[in-house]
């Protein structure tokens, strides 16, 4: 049986909404990703078997699929195939495990996992909402009746989920303000220390007067924020106590990752720089919907024999900020591990491209502090979570 190891892995900065990458083009700012992934060790994307990527509201121009117009748009050879996927948010990071998982199984020897979402232009639901059939007739919910008999009959939002993940876990307000204060103060303080400079793929923009800037930092992070002025927003979603700054911002982003079997890595000379250890994926209840990282974690740590202690890094999604918070209920962690460089309240959470993303940012950290071990989890729409671990080697 082969291994599968992460030789090169790659974002763009994450842009706030309408911010300065709403105006690309899904496959072009995902081209930039996928070109840099391979140049960045000097890999001929001749050699990149298939491109899987993910990607949730798949529609316009993050239709078709977005990974082979991706490809494309990279300039890799035409024979160069993509595969779009959609495990909701937790859809790029299932894009790596997929490609591990081929790699492992001797199917394939070099593939990319990847993902994309400019939400500034697709909104959440937009591939239903609001849609007609040919006839006129409305396209219809994805959410049929056997998802819908258990809320009552009433559409539960991820919101409102996350809510009622608060309440049974007895999360206050405050709490979550406070977790997510220190999500902005870990993105900054990262920011500024240049923690996420290598893994950062910097953008060139276009100004509207025709000037050109790069665009090299995440910009979604609000280093001036407050627990007064976290406390002063109004709630959302129809909620007592979820706000803007206490779930994640809409934003918009791409990342690639480029994996190989080890003997691709010895026929190329590419230098491994973390081993898949293994992964796991969880479902959870559809209602609430957010908890699935608590099961996928335990299921994948004891897939790999490690405890929670032999993680060095943890890279969790703040889809809300009720859900790191449950989990860590559950886990116990040492939170200086989990998210040290802040978290997707911060960061944002484009959400086809966040699972990717995470997996960039824990391999990066893992190389700065000399950790070992790695883990990735997102909650995802409808119930579910995949978790990865990874080794740096």
């Amino acid at each position: 049986m082969e291994e599968a190891f992460i030789v090169s892995a790659v974002r763009t900065p994450v842009g706030k909404r309408n911010g300065s990458l709403a105006g690309f083009r899904a496959d072009e700012l995902l081209g930039l990703a996928l070109r840099e992934a391979v140049d960045r060790v000097g890999v001929d994307p001749a050699h990149v078997e298939d491109v899987v990527g993910g990607t949730v509201t798949q529609i316009g121009e993050q239709g078709f699929t977005l990974a082979r117009m991706g490809v494309l748009a990279a300039g890799f050879p035409d024979d160069t195939p993509g595969v779009s996927i959609n495990r909701q948010c937790g859809s790029s990071l299932t894009a790596v495990n997929f490609c591990a998982a081929q790699i492992i199984a001797g199917w394939r020897d070099c593939m990319i996992a990847c993902g994309c979402e400019i939400m500034s232009k697709y909104a959440i639901a937009a591939e239903w909402l609001n849609l007609t059939l040919a006839n006129g007739q409305p396209a219809g919910m994805p959410l049929g009746p056997a998802y819908l008999n258990r809320t009552g009959g009433k559409f539960v939002d991820q919101g409102q989920a996350a809510e009622l993940i608060a309440e049974k876990w007895g999360i206050s307000k405050e709490e979550m303000d406070a977790f997510a204060l220190r999500s902005h103060q870990r993105a900054h303080r990262a920011q500024v220390e240049g923690r996420f400079d290598r893994e950062i793929i910097p953008v060139k923009i276009q100004n509207p007067d025709g000037s050109e800037r790069l665009l090299t930092q995440d910009e979604a992070v609000r280093p001036e924020t407050s627990m007064e002025a976290l406390a002063g927003l109004k709630t959302v979603f129809g909620t007592k106590v979820i706000t803007a700054g206490n779930s994640s911002p809409i934003t918009d982003g791409a990342s690639a990752i480029l994996l190989v079997s080890g003997r691709k890595a010895k026929e190329l000379g590419l230098k491994p720089r973390a081993r898949i250890v293994t992964s796991a994926v969880a479902g959870a209840d559809p209602v609430m919907m957010l908890t699935g990282p608590i099961p996928a974690t335990r299921k994948v740590l004891k897939m790999s024999g490690l405890s929670l202690g032999d993680i060095a890094e943890v890279e969790i999604n703040e889809a809300f900020a009720p859900v790191p918070l449950a989990w860590g209920r559950e886990l116990q962690p040492d939170w200086e591990r989990v998210n040290p460089n802040g978290g997707a309240i911060a960061l944002g959470h484009p959400v086809g491209n966040s699972g990717c993303r995470l997996m960039v940012t824990c391999l990066h950290e893992l190389e700065r502090t000399q950790g070992r071990y790695g883990l990735v989890t997102l909650c995802t729409g409808g119930g579910m979570a995949p978790a990865t671990i990874i080794e740096r080697v």
